[in-house]
């Protein structure tokens, strides 16, 4: 994941990032949190960098495919993924 495109935000709301399933919940949250997001960032979304469609992941430390998965580095499609069982996170 890109990190540079969360800069600047608290942890509470990189938290909320990862919870939004398309971008049209990412842009709904951001005007909600009153975030002015970069033109980097606003095009990481609107190109599809938060990707509805994932495939599946397996938890590497519990086993689980109960994971949740974003892709917020546009093509590079560098998964950033969560664990809903045991709460690991990682990069694939």
């Amino acid at each position: 994941m890109r990190e540079e495109l969360l800069k600047g935000l608290t942890e509470e709301q990189i938290a909320k990032v990862k919870a939004c399933k398309n971008h049209e919940e990412l842009l709904a949250l951001a005007k909600a949190e009153g975030i002015q997001l970069t033109d980097e960032q606003l095009q990481t979304i609107s190109s599809g960098g938060l990707c509805v469609s994932t495939p599946t992941f397996t938890c590497p430390k519990c086993g689980s495919t109960n994971v949740s998965a974003y892709d917020l580095t546009g093509p590079a499609r560098v998964w950033f993924c969560t664990c809903k069982d045991c709460k690991y996170e990682w990069h694939k």
